[in-house]
């Protein structure tokens, strides 16, 4: 376990996750707010099982983050959690982030991936989730991505990014690269939530990386759909720059609460991949090496 927020490049990682956020009040639904610690401990006690390692937390400042809750999983489970800084989007902003410059929440970002989160010693090791609203980058959300962008300037530390139904993908990697980042330091998040190789394709080709990162969530895109994409990918020798998870957000998708738990990219997900003929050298990459490779990047 490491306060330092890199991965374990000896197992899995999920990309792309959630342990305690509380997004309850702006949807006015308690099951928006995943904070229950036993359960998840369990969940992750039981990944560890299956050779997961590394959960990336991209939960941020006004989600519902709690650095000592992430802290006390890690201890408990022995799963390894790189923790976020960052805004999410504009209807989950502070109205105070308006008069905020991009140094000044830059420099919030820094301060939480050199000295820590809230007081702890738990250091974010990514800038995320950083996003935009549905079919649109605001002026408040552009500042964002600015601020993300001198964050990683300063700090060497990648930036994943918040798509509103797999939206504005593009237009986020070519905001970034305005600001001078490097695509290859840069993940687009939730490319699977509609019929997207239009955006996915010129997103790999432009040098980013894509997560697949809302499997399960059927109701939103089938899974089914999700495997026609990846094999797509796979077809053009592209799988080493996707990565995979879940985004799960409600306590609703909890096993303890009868959903379909974390372990679900494990026990169904990857035998449908083992089934559409991908092979674990694959699912190795997009489960092992490209997240080491894509977190790990500044380390080396």
């Amino acid at each position: 376990m490491s306060t330092e927020n890199y991965i374990d490049a000896s197992g899995y990682t999920y990309a792309h996750e959630h342990l305690h956020i509380d997004l309850s009040g702006a949807k006015n639904n308690i099951d928006c707010r995943l904070d229950q610690f036993q359960l998840l401990v369990d969940e992750m006690k039981q990944l560890y099982a299956l050779g997961v390692r590394n959960i990336v937390e991209v939960t941020n400042r006004y989600m519902g983050r709690d650095a000592q809750f992430m802290l006390d999983i890690m201890a408990e489970s022995k799963i390894n959690v790189v923790a976020s800084t960052g805004y999410y989007q504009q209807k989950f902003y502070p109205s105070s982030l308006q008069a905020m410059s991009a140094e000044t929440i830059a420099r919030e970002m820094i301060d939480e991936i050199e000295q820590g989160i809230d007081g702890t010693s738990l250091k974010a090791g990514v800038i995320a989730e950083i996003g935009s609203s549905l079919d649109q980058i605001t002026d408040d959300e552009r500042k964002v991505f600015e601020a993300a962008a001198l964050a990683h300037h300063a700090t060497g530390r990648p930036i994943s990014t918040h798509t509103t139904l797999s939206t504005m993908g593009r237009e986020q990697l070519i905001l970034l690269k305005v600001f001078g980042v490097d695509p290859q330091h840069i993940v687009i998040g939730h490319c699977d939530l509609k019929d997207n190789l239009d955006t996915i394709l010129p997103l790999l080709d432009g040098g980013a990386w894509v997560q697949f990162d809302t499997i399960g969530k059927n109701d939103y895109y089938p899974d089914s759909k999700r495997i026609e994409m990846l094999q797509s990918i796979k077809a053009r020798g592209m799988l080493d720059r996707v990565m995979l998870s879940m985004d799960i957000t409600r306590r609703s998708h909890l096993k303890g609460n009868g959903g379909i738990g974390f372990d679900y990219l494990l026990t169904t997900f990857v035998p449908m991949l083992q089934k559409a003929d991908f092979t674990q050298r694959e699912i190795d990459l997009m489960l092992r090496h490209n997240p080491a490779a894509f977190f790990n990047y500044s380390q080396e």
